[in-house]
């Protein structure tokens, strides 16, 4: 079974063209890089891949279409970005609301008790963590 299956997989923002046509297949078990210059649309097809934005051309999922089955593939599917996406002026506390409203197998408890082992506190604001501490 593919993991990841894309056909003719296409994304423009206004004039600019991130992806154009892109054809992809990746088996189960397999690892697969996503290996380009700023602006070849890494970030677009795996945005597209995650259901957070919509795109032109077939896009499946472990067998689902990310953009109408979001939900149902976030319940089996882990994403970590090496980049912080959260905005610098929020707090912890209000990363784990954010999180709690938008991923449907978040574990507010399982997140608290490893926030506890950490030196993270929760009225923090993003900007006064360090990028390793973003990243936990």
């Amino acid at each position: 079974m593919a993991c990841i299956e894309a056909r003719g997989l296409r994304k423009a923002f206004g004039k600019t063209t991130a992806l154009d046509g892109l054809n992809l297949k990746v088996e189960e078990g397999r690892i697969l890089g996503l290996i380009g210059p700023n602006g070849a649309g890494k970030t677009t097809a795996l945005n597209a891949m995650l259901g957070l934005i919509p795109y032109e051309g077939e896009l499946r999922v472990l067998g689902r279409d990310p953009w109408s089955e979001r939900d149902q593939l976030m319940r089996d599917v882990s994403f970590i970005a090496d980049v912080a996406v959260l905005p610098r002026w929020m707090r912890v506390s209000q990363a784990l609301d954010y999180l709690a409203g938008v991923h449907p197998r978040f574990e507010r408890a399982k997140a608290e008790a490893f926030l506890a082992k950490t030196n993270i506190a929760h009225d923090s604001r993003v900007r006064e963590l360090s990028k390793g501490m973003v990243t936990q």
